[in-house]
Order: C-alpha cells, then structure tokens, then sequence
C-alpha cells in the first residue's frame, strides 16, 4: 500500500499536521516514535498556547491533539523511523523494527531536544524548578532568585528575558568569558539583576525529597572546591539537537542538524518531503509555532499532491 503521506513525529506540530491532512481526506499515517508527544509530555503547566485561559498540563495539550487527530481518523504507529529513501517517490521508510512503509509525501516532525547537564536529580526536577525553556516557564519565577547556565547568545537572551520576572538572575559558566556575542553579552553585563560565577559547572540540584528546587551543587573547575547554592529555578540554556540523525544526507540540513525549508513553504530540499515544528525551527522553539508549522506542512502536502496527480 502506498500512503498518501505519512507524518513522522508527534508533538504539536505532528498531530497539528495530522489533523489538517486527515481533514483533507489523505488519510495519513503518523508515526509516535519513542516519546509520543514530545517534549510537551515532560512539561508541566503550559500557559502561552492560546485557548487556555487558565493555562493546561502539557501532558494533556498533547493527548488532547492526538485524540482530535484520531477522531478525523489517523492510522498512528508507535515506532520510529530509521532510514528513509528519497532516491524515489514513492518513498520507502523503515521502521525500528525493520517495517518498510511507502509514501507520496512526508512529512518530518520529530522535533529537537534540549542538551541537558547530565546530572543524577535533573529530571526528576524537571518542571519543578528545573527548565529548559525560558519563554515558556519564566513567568511562574516572579519575584524568585534563579539561576542559568550557559554562555552563548541563547543563554543570554534568555539571563536578560528571566528579569522580567526574577529578583536575581546567576549565570553560571564553565569559562572564564562568554561564547555570546558582543551585543548580547553587553546587554547582560550591564543589567544589574544579572550575575556571574566562572569557571563552574553545576554537578548536581537539590531538592527530591521536597519534589521541587531548593539549590544546587556547583564545582570550580579550576580549583576543584565544590559548594552549595540556594536558588528556586534553574533554567538550562546550553542548546538544542534536533531529532535529524537519520536524515543525514538524505535532505538538506544547516551545520546544527537542523532541516533547511524553502522560502513561505515547510518544503525542504526534497520534492515532496516537508518539515515543521522544532526539527526545522532553531529560533522560536514553541508549541503554537510548531502547531502553525504543522498546519502549513499538511496544506503544503494537499497541494503537492493535488499538482502531481
């Protein structure tokens, strides 16, 4: 059998892209992967996606889209895709449990995820204190002292955002100057709710047994002397990888892994393969642009296959 299209991913812009092509009868196939839903499952209130007045669980936001993409009547798999060939149409994929599948079209939504410090207590504080995303949580640390880690330009901007809300910001580094540029590490210095401390390395937080931040455990990497620091937050900003491993070679892809789409189009440099959602988005990161992304790249697919048939 040959799929109209199939959707791999399934976060906000997968079933977002579900919906659009099941509503336009090309009855598509989804596959979930390892983590259906996608980062959205590990977070807790999300208070950004418009519709929600008093905000939803990001657990719930996700089942909510897969049970409206399911009553339109999408096939959906719980496997991951491994291998795709693009040499021609139709495509086959291959499943993690060697399936093969045929497609016309793909659409590719498997989103990125977010480096992490590797620390034993992380996730189990994750979204009690512990984020990875500033524009999403940094409005439930008003008034509240926390701390950053990072030293690039998304560190900054985020250091800079967090004062809008936070009494005290602390950067921690692990070097002795930053990886930002110029603008943005001015921007930082200059504001007088942001702090540094050097050389350091977080190499653990606190706060299990209380289920929510309470500090963490620093290191100086140059002496070796390890110390508490109390804070309420902690937000990671040390960057994303997105989920394209097995695309390599296969579309085009930007030096961080990233899919490059064409100009006002999910299209990528495949005819007939698009992508949306965090997999292709390296600067805005949020739910409501991956669902966008997820409508354009089913209308996009609706179109290509309306032209070619």
């Amino acid at each position: 059998m040959v799929h109209n299209v199939i959707i791999i991913g399934s976060g906000a812009a997968g079933y977002t892209a579900a919906i659009y092509a099941a509503r336009a009868e090309l009855q598509p196939l989804l596959f979930e992967g390892s983590q259906p839903g996608g980062q959205l499952t590990i977070t807790t209130d999300v208070e950004n996606f418009p519709g929600f007045e008093h905000g939803i669980m990001g657990p719930q936001l996700m089942q909510d889209m897969r049970k409206q993409a399911l009553r339109f009547e999408t096939k959906m798999i719980q496997q991951t895709i491994t291998t795709i060939d693009t040499s021609k149409r139709p495509f086959v994929l291959t499943t993690d449990t060697g399936e093969t599948y045929q497609a016309k079209t793909i659409i590719v939504a498997t989103g990125a995820t977010a480096k992490l410090l590797g620390v034993e207590n992380e996730m189990k504080l994750m979204g009690k204190g512990v984020s990875a995303c500033a524009t999403c949580d940094g409005f439930f640390f008003k008034g509240l002292e926390i701390v950053i880690v990072g030293g690039g330009d998304t560190a900054m901007e985020e250091a800079t955002f967090l004062t809008k809300f936070a009494s005290k910001v602390t950067v921690i580094h692990r070097r002795d100057s930053l990886r930002a540029s110029k603008i943005m590490q001015q921007k930082a210095f200059e504001n007088p709710k942001i702090e540094f401390i050097w050389d350091t390395e977080v190499i653990d937080v606190h706060g299990v047994d209380q289920d929510k931040l309470t500090g963490i455990r620093l290191k100086n990497l140059k002496t070796g002397e390890e110390s508490d620091f109390a804070c309420e937050g902690l937000f990671i900003a040390i960057g994303h990888k997105p989920n394209t491993e097995f695309l390599k070679g296969k579309l085009e892809l930007d030096d961080v892994g990233y899919i490059i789409t064409k100009k006002s189009s999910m299209a990528t440099s495949v005819d007939g393969i698009y992508a949306c959602g965090d997999a292709q988005d390296s600067i805005y990161r949020q739910a409501i642009t991956a669902a966008g992304t997820g409508c354009m790249a089913a209308i996009d697919v609706e179109r290509f296959l309306q032209g070619h048939e």
